[in-house]
């Protein structure tokens, strides 16, 4: 296939692009640059044009789909879900718990990451939480106490084995509380429009979940940032530090820094 030089229009190539990322979410430089058979070069030039036109969003290395504001991403699909970034932010979060703390976990991949990094050394934790996966992830933690919010049972996502607690009741227990530090997930962080969910009943308990903490530590991979979901569920000046991935862009991290949020890139 020959190379083509980007113009107004859609070109082959980019349609190209276009479907393969509707059907992967997520595309990396080096896999279009074999699978179309063009230089690196002149895929990351089509990914900047497609990006400036609104078609993907540009990440570290590749792209992502530009996605409606109630998608989820599948959890089911390990190339999509960034289950190593998750780890490394899970871990990286779990450095910061300190020993007689009170915490607060939602419900997320990266919370149950956290959740099995604590280090076994912590001694008087509270952990109260609205996942049941975090809970039993906890249930042997030598030195943690778990308390379940309560609520109602639910599927989050499409991961059959990911349970959280939601309206009615789950908040009952959260308005009686005074944490430390609640560490939550989200499905978008945007410099303008905050942090954000999918879900309006999951941010109804995550909004408790900040209202009873003292401070907030928001745990999202790098290909969240960028992306607007349709519930919000802090301000950007509501949230103290957002961990993430060395995916991200430095000049995503500058726009969120200058407003403020500790930035830290696990």
């Amino acid at each position: 296939m020959t190379e083509t030089s980007n113009s107004q229009h859609i070109i082959p190539r980019h349609e190209e692009i276009l479907e393969i990322l509707t059907k992967n979410r997520v595309v990396e430089v080096a896999q279009l640059s074999d699978q179309l058979g063009v230089s690196a070069v002149t895929i990351r030039s089509d990914l900047d044009t497609l990006d400036r036109r609104l078609l993907l969003r540009r990440i570290r290395g590749g792209a992502t789909s530009v996605q409606p504001a109630r998608f989820v991403r599948p959890l089911d699909l390990p190339s999509q879900s960034f289950g190593a970034e998750k780890g490394r932010i899970g871990a990286m979060a779990a450095r910061m718990v300190r020993d007689g703390e009170t915490i607060i976990l939602d419900a997320g991949t990266t919370t149950k990451a956290m959740a099995i990094a604590m280090p076994k050394e912590l001694r008087d934790v509270v952990v109260i939480t609205s996942s049941l996966e975090v809970a039993i992830s906890l249930e042997e933690h030598p030195g943690v106490t778990v308390m379940l919010t309560g609520g109602t049972v639910k599927k989050t996502g499409r991961n059959p084995l990911s349970r959280s607690l939601i309206p009615p009741f789950a908040g009952l227990l959260l308005a009686q509380i005074n944490a430390d530090c609640a560490y939550l997930c989200c499905a978008g962080v945007d410099a303008n429009h905050g942090f954000t969910n999918a879900h309006f009943e999951e941010v109804e308990v995550k909004r408790a979940m900040l209202t009873a903490s003292r401070r907030a530590v928001m745990l999202g991979d790098h290909g969240k940032i960028g992306h607007v979901a349709v519930a919000k569920i802090a301000s950007i000046d509501e949230v103290a530090t957002l961990v993430t991935d060395k995916g991200a862009t430095l000049s995503d991290i500058q726009k969120l820094k200058a407003e403020g949020v500790d930035v830290i890139s696990a």
